[in-house]
């Protein structure tokens, strides 16, 4: 695996989850979320983008347990396009099917209730997406599902 941080997105309509890897690639750590916000989020992505200058960003894919697109699909194409106009970065589509579950299952095991948990399951999600990324590349290379602008 080449050095450099990674960059995850969970996209939510409240929050989006972030979360970021160290420079050799192997753990991801969820970070603070942003509020979904139209206003500001660009420029929210551009200074994240700008302080841990990432090698990729990983977003999740929301998809249906039969494989196909969900509702919210649409949504997170919206969101890469929307990175995509200030980043030449590449951006990868990371199944996303059960990350908030198993993010809630691992806080919750960690001994936070439902409510303490709320502000950290978008995070969480996002470090599960991230984690899910960095085994894709550590096996092929790459991720899987490039986001082709």
């Amino acid at each position: 695996m080449i050095s450099g941080r990674r960059i995850a997105f969970d996209f939510g309509d409240a929050r989006i989850g972030v979360a970021i890897s160290d420079l050799s690639g192997l753990l991801a750590t969820p970070i603070d979320f942003l509020a979904n916000s139209s206003e500001n989020l660009a420029s929210q992505v551009n200074a994240l983008l700008a302080e841990y200058e990432p090698i990729y960003i990983a977003l999740g894919f929301p998809l249906h347990l039969s494989g196909s697109e969900s509702a919210k699909s649409s949504s997170v194409i919206a969101f890469a396009e929307l990175i995509s106009v200030n980043s030449d970065l590449p951006i990868y589509l990371i199944d996303e099917r059960m990350t908030t579950v198993s993010a809630a299952r691992t806080l919750r095991e960690a001994g936070l209730n439902s409510k303490a948990a709320k502000s950290e399951i978008d995070s969480a999600a996002a470090a599960s997406i991230l984690d899910s990324a960095l085994n894709q590349e550590r096996i092929q290379g790459v991720p899987m599902n490039r986001f082709l602008r």
